[in-house]
């Protein structure tokens, strides 16, 4: 057994496995040439001066803006409002309750 156990530690060998991309020299990042850096695109072409400012545009297109957030947090709160009822319905409905909905009575006027 002793002579089994010496030929297996004899033949063993430990095999180091690189991760992908690894340089053969060694472990760790590969080896990559630095880059040269790449220039911005020339923006020349997007900028303005001080005369071509359209104030009457930009505020049109600000209160269009604040038009449509307008009605997208209307749209949110009424559907928030509307879930949460019909929640409270199906509550009602599934505990096996009657009459789960709102009755509205209308005022008689006295007169």
């Amino acid at each position: 057994m002793a002579e089994q156990t010496s030929s297996n530690e004899k033949s063993a060998r430990v095999i180091r496995f690189r991760p992908r991309g690894a340089s053969a020299s060694g472990w760790g990042w590969p080896l990559q040439r630095p880059q040269p850096p790449v220039e911005p695109p020339d923006l020349a072409k997007f900028e303005r001066t001080a005369d071509e400012d359209d104030y009457r545009h930009r505020m049109t297109m600000n209160a269009l803006a604040l038009l449509v957030t307008a009605v997208l947090v209307a749209a949110g709160v009424w559907l928030a409002f509307s879930i949460a009822e019909m929640v409270k319905n199906q509550d009602c409905f599934l505990q096996g309750r009657r009459n789960c909905e709102q009755i509205v009575i209308p005022r008689r006027d006295e007169g």
